[in-house]
């Protein structure tokens, strides 16, 4: 059994899906549990519905009908007659996506957004599935969310594993191709719809080889592999053949955008190799993540995060930083739902570069006002250099406004108001 995962990028459009069954083919692999993300930006889209069903002034039924648009226009690009079943069924998934809207009572942001925007993947995986049988390739689809349960952290839940590890073991059949989706987890107490976090699909295939024992995940992608930066930012970029799991999850933890932070840690435990290759060139190596060889090419790699915020505080009096007054600041980090990007502190001053994810930040400040004077720089960009040399970070910090440095053995991290 392996995992295959593949992402928004790799069934955007029609050509794109029928490119997913080239794939199948050009591996040959026949037992296969398949994830399936959002198309395209349909995650966004569904997040934009999500903010008019909460805005006095939103058009629900406008974000909607765009969402809708574009599945039924991906649908006839696949199947020659309106009459395929999979009109019918992406039909049907709207009717349940609007009645929901209709019906619900509740004002939790979190919970409804993990409602409404799981459709998403529901109906990719959908398509999917009917393409593929639609191409002779005979498949299971599957709703993830009878698998994998979670507690109600809604937009980033938490897997229960054993009750979890029980399910895919009842619900898949280690031959033939399961197709199921990326994402999605389900609260065990009474199977509300949650999330696993954004770019939660690879989890999801962690996950699953953790639970199957799988030979090994990969994870389809539109680059050839890890690049050691991204070519959305940087000119010159170079392929990792190889990184250890260790590495990898350094990368990941500082936000190295091609794997989710929370995806290594089961592979790891059972020493599942994981492969991040191109939908676009199926028969070339990409990247393999597992035991071994640190980092093969040894060269610098470049991570960058931007629209954070830089929080610089210090105590009212003076008084030195210690552990109760960091103590407190962790603690209301931790209640107002702020992503860590990283701190420093000196004697009297304590800075935090945080991930507002949850657009608490006024909430925030308001509380740390109330024991220390505080300052802050939002939209700032957090680039990190692992294994850097000093050239590098003079080149990157040129004719830039440095914020904040520091700098370890291995790594260096910047933050800069652009």
């Amino acid at each position: 059994m392996k995992i295959f995962k593949f992402g928004g990028a790799s069934t955007k459009d029609a050509e794109s899906v029928k490119n997913v069954v080239s794939v199948i083919a050009q591996t040959g692999e026949k037992d296969l549990v398949i994830i399936i993300s959002a198309m395209g930006k349909t995650t966004n889209a569904l997040e934009e519905v999500v903010q008019a069903y909460f805005s006095e002034t939103g058009d629900v039924k406008n974000a909607l009908h765009s969402v809708y648009d574009f599945h039924y226009k991906i649908l006839t690009g696949l199947f020659s007659a309106t009459s395929h079943p999979a009109f019918a069924e992406l039909d049907k998934t709207f009717k349940e996506l609007k009645r929901f809207l209709e019906t619900n009572k509740s004002k939790n942001h979190a919970f409804v957004y993990d409602q409404v925007v799981s459709f998403g993947e529901i109906i990719s995986s959908k398509i999917v599935s009917a393409y593929f049988s639609e191409n002779g390739i005979k498949n299971t689809w599957l709703d993830v969310r009878q698998c994998i349960k979670t507690d109600a952290n809604y937009r980033d839940a938490n897997v229960a594993w054993e009750k979890t590890q029980k399910k895919i073991s009842d619900k898949v059949s280690p031959k033939g191709i399961t197709v199921t989706q990326g994402f999605l987890g389900a609260e065990d107490s009474n199977n509300f719809t949650t999330t696993l976090g954004r770019e939660g699909s690879d989890y999801t295939a962690a996950i699953f080889a953790y639970c199957l024992n799988a030979e090994n995940v990969t994870i389809w992608k539109d680059v050839p592999g890890v690049l050691n930066a991204d070519p959305r930012y940087f000119t010159q970029t170079q392929l990792l053949n190889h990184i250890s799991y260790r590495e990898a999850i350094e990368l990941a933890f500082y936000g190295a955008s091609v794997i989710h932070p929370k995806t290594l840690q089961p592979l790891q435990r059972k020493e599942i190799p994981l492969f991040v290759k191109s939908f676009l060139n199926p028969t070339a190596p990409g990247t393999c993540v597992g035991k071994g060889v640190t980092l093969d090419p040894q060269t610098s790699c470049f991570i960058l995060k931007k629209g954070l915020v830089l929080i610089s505080l210090s105590s009212l009096d003076f008084s030195f930083m210690m552990e109760d007054n960091i103590g407190d600041v962790f603690k209301w980090l931790h209640k107002y739902k702020m992503k860590v990007e990283m701190i420093q502190n000196s004697a009297i001053s304590f800075s935090v570069c945080v991930n507002d994810k949850f657009n608490n930040l006024e909430e925030l400040l308001a509380k740390l006002r109330e024991k220390f004077s505080v300052k802050w720089n939002e939209n700032v960009t957090l680039y990190t250099i692992r294994h850097f040399n000093p050239a590098e970070v003079k080149t990157l910090a040129e004719n830039k406004n440095v914020l904040l440095k520091q700098e370890s053995k291995e790594t260096v991290q910047l933050v800069i108001k652009e």
